[in-house]
């Protein structure tokens, strides 16, 4: 008789729950595979106003008291989904308030992650049916890109799968969003105008088509002075000779590739192209140039290398795309602004290098010299650190790890993978690549790495970085770099709704610690590059609970008001306000409170700064506003972005920042922000919290060194007026610059869509002071159609003129260049079945269609149609894109 055998049976016992666990799993993959073919998402926006339609949005928390309703619809396309353990997650830019169907729940998890799982009562979803999920969610969704794609599936411990009607990159989010009609008002009161191909007919009527000749000669931006000649210089074969005394080989390099990508070739026998040097200019600051082109040669006289460069610039402004042919002109110019700058999110998508170095290619073709890289936030950090590999490793990442111990979870439409634009990160050599490729083009790389909020992919990552030393029982190592107290339990809320983990502890020595260590090895970076730092960027913006913001009150207050959310407030807290350690410091007096932390910890960085010999700090305005002055830190300039809107007092507040001894650039993004959509228009995508709009006119028409002047040329985010005046001295701007967030720009070719041509009417107004300027004059108040202070004329023939040029000479260019910039949507209008069209860039090819489509016509005067809706659009130069399709009613 055989022996019992514990081992055997141990072993089948094993094998038995291995191949059970195996079958589990393998069902689990199964039901998710289904359920995220078989379930389509619908978003579809009821009410943007319901606060005024019986929803008490007060009592629900809502800021401001505003909210919406949206009906979520899942549509079942195959067979009845009984089971209860699966769940979708899924971006909403939006906090939801209260979910309007028993069967169903939803829950926050972090940022605008939102987990949408049965309840107790799901009865299940028939077979070939659907079932409506209504919503109240806070605020309103006015644009079809409010709404994130790849909505994904898990199912118990089953891998992730995205919902095949979500998954999408493209601008074109109809197959989740039902279209926005009637509800792209922000509020009742709200009186911008939709933009309809009629409206857009109204608004470019005053724009007219300037002839070859008037624009022969131009240059973008415009010069200080221009006088156009008579003469045109042909040119042969040979090209151009390019003889750039005092220019570097490297700069050279490049002004031989963009003559080449105009057609024209670089020999040692074509026209001449002479340049010295002469620091006795009567300009004499960097970049002033004169330039005169005739038969013999063109001949420029800089004050600098920049300038050499900048004067070859114009001259190539002044050639139409592939023409062979020189205007005779001579040009004296110089910059307006020392500072002419774009600031570019990399941190919430991620850009590939190829993009970034597309647009350093277009900041030198229009004289902008400040690429300031904001390289890390709450949804990514970018770049790589020696000796911190889990920056990269971890907080470069995002996917489906809810305990974020390999990446950080999914935000803006990134989804449950990482092998989109939510992932990504330079690594040293490429940072080093793109600051040579600026140097090359006279542009300085202002790196940030923003502090102490929007810190979050930081502080995952060097939580990662100890729990692994700890495991390897180094804690000393492990809590060298760690950016969290582990006593605070501090309950705060972010403007983008992260936890207490978006705030790096500005209370710890290894705060400063892990800030020295990045500041060292990206100094490093730089010296390598041969392009020394010489401005950090601390961030410092946002470091607050918005749930103690003005659009919020006690649950416990006597008197309340409707126009506020109601939450209980005593159970929110300031950040780091239960941090021992930052308690400590107030009790030693170092802070007066956990409020003054964030303009503390900036002076603190300002040390640091100045130990790597940097001495120019940046920050974003509200980083430093609870420092007495400019003088409260250790180096020797801070410059300030200033980002108040105006309509909410940016107007004046502005001054106060420039007479406590900051330099102002002016950063405002009610203008010059281009994540704001281009038209108030749901197909345009774009946030738009501070404007409906910017568009190149608006742009164009900014007068960004007398903030007060723009109120009478522009409204307020409601399509209002409002007044504005300057209350104190104002000593004049030290720059003006373009802002680029990312949130909802996720692939390379949306960056180039909302950056141009925008980004040109930016380097126009950072270049160039116009005659209808006016120089900032205290006290004095401006208001649309009230005051008229303004040429408006002036203004106009200005603006037309600017138009034609983008038009007939500058998208031609772009499209050489492998630019996806915006196309403009004619406008149009169509009565008595009689067609007529503009378009707000002249030179542009306008196209419609009778047949749905099917076939385009190119539009060349008023034409009769023999149909009751026309489809319009416009083309590219190229011929190779066109613009989206409106209708013609």
């Amino acid at each position: 008789m055989k022996k019992f055998n514990p081992t055997f049976l141990a072993t089948a016992v094993i094998s038995l729950l291995t191949i059970n666990n195996s079958a589990a799993t393998m069902k689990s993959q199964t039901m998710v595979e289904t359920l995220s073919q078989q379930l389509q998402v619908n978003y579809n926006v009821i009410d943007n106003h319901a606060a005024t339609h019986g929803v008490d949005c007060s009592a629900l928390g809502a800021d401001w008291a505003a909210c919406s309703k949206i009906n979520l619809t899942l549509t079942n396309n195959g067979e009845a989904i009984t089971e209860r353990d699966w769940a979708i997650y899924f971006h909403h830019i939006r906090m939801i308030l209260a979910v309007n169907n028993e069967q169903f729940k939803i829950t926050h998890i972090t940022g605008d992650l939102h987990k949408l799982e049965p309840t107790e009562k799901f009865s299940g979803i028939p077979a070939h049916s659907a079932v409506d999920i209504p919503l109240i969610s806070e605020y309103w969704v006015l644009s079809e890109s409010d709404v994130m794609p790849r909505w994904y599936i898990t199912y118990l411990d089953s891998k992730p799968k995205i919902i095949t009607n979500t998954d999408t990159e493209s601008d074109d989010l109809s197959k989740i969003v039902s279209p926005i009609t009637d509800q792209w008002r922000r509020t009742p009161d709200d009186h911008n105008h939709l933009v309809t191909p009629s409206y857009r007919f109204q608004y470019n009527a005053d724009i007219t088509p300037l002839s070859a000749d008037v624009l022969r000669g131009q240059i973008l931006p415009t010069p200080s002075k221009l006088t156009v000649k008579d003469d045109t210089i042909l040119l042969n074969n040979q090209g151009v000779n390019l003889v750039l005394n005092g220019l570097n080989p490297n700069s050279l390099a490049v002004l031989k590739k963009q003559f080449n990508q105009l057609n024209i070739a670089v020999t040692d026998a074509g026209y001449k192209i002479v340049a010295t040097l002469d620091p006795q200019l009567p300009a004499a600051i960097a970049g002033a140039y004169q330039l005169d082109i005739n038969h013999k040669q063109a001949t420029i006289t800089a004050y600098d290398e920049s300038g050499i460069f900048y004067a070859v610039q114009s001259l190539l402004s002044s050639i139409p795309a592939k023409s062979t042919t020189f205007t005779a002109l001579t040009a004296e110019d110089a910059p307006r602004f020392a500072y002419r700058g774009i600031m570019l999110d990399i941190g919430r998508n991620f850009k590939s290098k190829a993009a970034i170095l597309r647009l350093l290619d277009q900041m030198a073709v229009y004289k902008m010299n400040k690429f300031h890289f904001h390289l890390t936030d709450d949804e990514g950090w970018r770049i790589e650190i020696p000796d911190l590999p889990e920056l990269t490793e971890v907080g470069s990442q995002r996917c489906h790890d809810l305990k974020e111990q390999h990446c950080l979870l999914p935000q803006l439409g990134s989804g449950p993978y990482h092998d989109n634009t939510g992932s990504g990160y330079l690594s040293r050599a490429d940072y080093i690549d793109i600051i040579k490729y600026a140097n090359a083009r006279f542009i300085q790389v202002i790196p940030e790495i923003d502090m102490p909020a929007h810190t979050r992919a930081a502080v995952i990552s060097m939580e990662a970085r100890y729990q692994r030393l700890m495991a390897e029982n180094n804690p000393q190592q492990a809590n060298e770099y760690r950016l969290i107290d582990p006593t605070d339990t501090s309950n705060t809320t972010s403007v983008q709704f992260y936890n207490r983990l978006s705030y790096l502890n500005p209370c710890l020595e290894s705060s400063k610690r892990f800030v020295n260590k990045v500041i060292d090895e990206i100094v490093k970076m730089h010296n390598e590059a041969e392009q020394p730092i010489t401005t950090w960027h601390f961030g410092g913006d946002e470091a607050k609970n918005i749930r103690l913001g003005a659009g919020y009150q006690d649950i416990h207050a006597k008197e309340k008001s409707s126009a506020k959310g109601t939450i209980d407030q005593h159970k929110e807290d300031y950040p780091w306000a239960k941090s021992q350690a930052c308690q400590t410091m107030i009790a030693q007096g170092i802070v007066n409170d956990v409020q003054h932390l964030p303009s503390y910890f900036a002076t603190e960085v300002s040390k640091i700064i100045n130990q790597h010999g940097i001495k120019h700090m940046q920050a974003w305005q509200d980083g430093v506003k609870y420092a007495e002055n400019a003088r409260s830190f250790a180096v020797d300039n801070v410059t300030v972005n200033f980002w108040d809107t105006l309509y909410w007092g940016g107007y004046d507040s502005v001054n106060q920042w420039a007479n406590k001894g900051y330099q102002v650039i002016i950063s405002n993004p009610d203008y010059v922000y281009l994540d704001m959509p281009y038209e108030v228009n749901p197909k345009e995508s774009g946030y738009y919290w501070a404007t409906r709009f910017n568009d190149e006119r608006k742009i164009f028409s900014f007068a960004p060194n007398n903030l007060p002047q723009n109120a009478e040329t522009s409204l307020d985010r409601d399509g209002n007026k409002f007044s504005a005046k300057g209350t104190q001295p104002w000593p004049g701007a030290y720059g003006l610059s373009a802002q680029i967030w990312t949130e909802d720009i996720r692939s390379d070719e949306k960056m180039d869509y909302m950056t141009f041509p925008r980004l040109l009417a930016v380097a126009e107004r950072a270049w160039h002071q116009a005659d209808w300027e006016l120089a900032y004059q205290h006290d004095r108040e401006f208001k649309a159609g009230e005051t008229h202070y303004i040429d408006q004329h002036a203004l106009l023939n200005d603006w037309n003129h600017f138009a034609n040029l983008v038009g007939q000479r500058e998208l031609a260019k772009l499209d050489l260049a492998g630019i996806h910039y915006r196309l403009p949507i004619p406008g149009a209008k169509l009565v008595d079945q009689r067609l007529e069209a503009n378009i707000v860039f002249p030179g542009l090819t306008i196209e419609y269609s009778v047949d749905d489509g099917n076939n385009w016509q190119i539009y060349h005067k008023p034409t009769s149609v023999k149909a009751k809706q026309v489809l319009i659009r416009s083309r590219s130069n190229d011929g190779k894109r066109t613009s989206r399709i409106e209708k013609v009613q």
